[in-house]
């Protein structure tokens, strides 16, 4: 009986030793692919590289939590176009705001926004810099800070 105990320790010890080394180059592995994955990001979102603010210009288009977000992407890597595209997003989104809360023109007043949304994502789509018209100039004014 003692040498069936003594088997089954060292199958025990042998099968721990098999796992222990399996985790060691699992955590390998996972360090290897965080290092890659840090690398992208840094890729993806540095200031030089020019489609990381073209990034941020289409993602800030994406609903309010998508400016959000895009608002978060550009604090922590400023790029001109995105900033850009930042201030735009605002203006549109305040426009279809005040414009919906005046009765009369409320269901009216939508269309306006939803023209230079659209405008908007055009040019973020294409990567230039074009003002919205009527008020883009004046969303890069009040919005200068962001």
């Amino acid at each position: 009986m003692s040498e069936e105990k003594k088997d089954l320790g060292d199958k025990a010890e042998e099968a721990f030793d098999k796992a222990k080394d399996a985790a060691k180059e699992a955590a390998e592995e996972a360090k290897e692919a965080a290092s890659d994955f840090k690398e992208d990001v840094k890729e993806t979102f540095d200031p030089k590289n020019p489609d990381s603010g073209k990034t941020v210009a289409l993602v800030a288009h994406l609903t309010l939590i998508g400016w959000i977000i895009a608002i978060i992407m550009n604090n922590s890597n400023k790029t001109e176009i995105g900033s850009f595209y930042v201030r735009q997003v605002l203006g549109i989104f305040l426009v279809g705001f005040v414009l919906g809360l005046i009765p009369v023109v409320n269901l009216i007043g939508w269309i306006f926004p939803v023209i230079l949304w659209v405008v908007s994502l055009i040019g973020a789509i294409n990567g230039t810099q074009k003002p919205v018209f009527l008020v883009g100039e004046y969303f890069q004014n009040w919005f200068k800070s962001l």
